[in-house]
């Protein structure tokens, strides 16, 4: 009796995929009633805009690592072709990007310059 796992590899890259756009929509959500609360807030608050602009971010990156994990799972485990390795790569290539992009709007930086930020700002010390 041969156990057949595709079924269940649809299934478990559906639910990642699902996973994925819920990080982004909770993600979004949280962050616009963060938002609204620091804008209704007396107190003095540093940058609302910038805190909530890095929130969503935050949010889709989460979002874009789910969705490219439950494609590599279904290139790899279920539909193992040249062209699916493809359209594989290419999706990588632009939610990497995306990511990059999403990265560099967040913390002002890329990924490999962690230290020049902290360096340079002043609020940070």
């Amino acid at each position: 009796m041969a156990l057949d796992l595709v079924p269940l590899l649809h299934w478990t890259t559906r639910a990642i995929e699902v996973f994925g756009i819920l990080a982004i929509v909770v993600g979004i959500v949280g962050a616009t009633i963060r938002y609204l609360r620091e804008l209704s807030n007396t107190a003095p608050v540093s940058d609302p805009y910038r805190t909530y602009r890095s929130s969503i971010g935050r949010a889709i990156l989460l979002g874009l690592e789910l969705l490219v994990a439950a494609d590599i799972i279904n290139t790899v485990a279920i539909e193992p072709s040249l062209e699916s390795l493809a359209v594989l790569a290419g999706i990588v290539a632009i939610r990497t990007f995306l990511s990059f992009s999403l990265e560099v709007e967040i913390d002002g930086r890329w990924p490999w310059q962690k230290g020049s930020k902290d360096q340079a700002d002043p609020r940070s010390g």
